[in-house]
């Protein structure tokens, strides 16, 4: 506080009067710290369940729509940071010396697993604290008997598919094992979890139905998915489709002229009207095989990356299907108008979220 220039009559006082003034200052001092130290107390130790801020469970993801996830159900109780980027190769993804320390500061791991992000998976086993949690998602909801084998991961490589997010059913299962981990490290929160899941698992399902009635739209002979990297094994199997071929070659590399030369006869004696790319993987291969094949391309297919930006209504896991079936199903022959009925913000209320994505 600024001191002021000391008047004639402050002066003429007396030490007696400044003494007493000094001392009414402190006490007004000592009161009010007396009175923050209270109000903090109040607001972190009270009966609602409520963290400490700053002793919030530190969560660190891996894709984005696992984050998203994450955040629907942690909300404003747990504070989260997702490592991978969105719009990059999950596959191949290192993080960099940076994300260790936040790796070895989190309370909690969680991964898609199945062999997604083996280098992420390292790091956390290796510089985790003591007494941090790993989680991986897809080793806890499908069993070997569930995996998917195909073109981009052959069984003779050891690895299945480990796209299972794009199934409702499967993301369901995600979401328990989730809420049930975060009740599990921190209790006095239960209730604010068990709500928020809730509410998730029930725009899950009516995701679940509406794609459901916009698949049966699409012509039954058009049920057929070619796309650049397959990420769509386990969505395909649940709405009826056939994944009928991936043009990306299982090592991630670049398809040569005789793949393209094959790809090309494929989409001409199937008779596909559309073959799908994303923007994780760019290429001017798939407009080569368009201009070939008199096939559509339709290159905006999400994989992993959110639409829309980190606060945006769309920017979450249900935006991301919602967006995926409204270029899928029309290039398809179908309609994905049922998918308006699926609300894609996130499902609590009680103040912005604490998700940390990078950019």
């Amino acid at each position: 506080m600024p001191t002021s220039a000391t008047s004639p009559s402050s002066a003429s006082a007396g030490p007696a009067v400044g003494s007493t003034r000094k001392r009414a200052g402190l006490r007004r001092i000592l009161i009010a710290a007396l009175l923050a130290v209270s109000l903090a107390t109040v607001a972190c130790g009270g009966d609602d369940g409520d963290r400490e801020p700053g002793n919030r469970l530190l969560v660190v993801t891996t894709v984005s729509p696992i984050t998203s996830l994450v955040e629907n159900i942690g909300g404003t109780r747990i504070d989260l940071h997702g490592l991978i980027p969105e719009g990059v190769n999950s596959h191949t993804y290192e993080p960099p010396a940076s994300e260790f320390r936040v790796i070895a500061d989190a309370d909690l791991i969680i991964l898609n697993a199945l062999g997604l992000e083996e280098r992420t998976l390292e790091l956390a086993e290796a510089n985790k604290k003591d007494g941090a949690v790993i989680l991986a998602l897809g080793d806890e909801v499908i069993t070997p008997e569930e995996y998917k084998f195909d073109s981009s991961f052959p069984e003779s490589g050891g690895k299945p598919n480990p796209h299972v997010w794009p199934n409702p059913a499967h993301t369901m299962d995600y979401v328990t094992a989730i809420h049930d981990k975060l009740v599990e490290l921190d209790g006095a929160n239960e209730d604010y979890y068990d709500a928020n899941s809730s509410e998730l698992t029930a725009r899950l399902e009516l995701l679940d139905q509406q794609m459901r009635v916009a698949a049966q739209t699409v012509p039954v002979e058009n049920r057929r998915l070619l796309t650049y990297h397959d990420s769509w094994a386990y969505w395909a199997e649940r709405y009826g489709f056939e994944v009928v071929g991936a043009i990306q070659p299982s090592d991630l590399s670049e398809p040569s002229v005789r793949d393209i030369a094959d790809l090309v006869e494929q989409i001409k004696q199937q008779d596909l009207p559309a073959f799908f790319g994303s923007e994780v993987f760019p290429t001017g291969v798939l407009e080569t095989i368009a201009a070939e094949s008199g096939a559509n391309y339709v290159g905006a297919l999400l994989d992993d990356d959110l639409p829309g930006e980190p606060g945006d209504p769309e920017h979450t896991y249900l935006g991301l299907m919602v967006q995926n079936m409204r270029i899928m199903i029309p290039a398809l022959g179908g309609d994905a108008t049922p998918m308006d009925r699926v609300q894609t913000g996130l499902v609590f209320a009680d103040g912005p979220g604490t998700a940390d994505y990078p950019p």
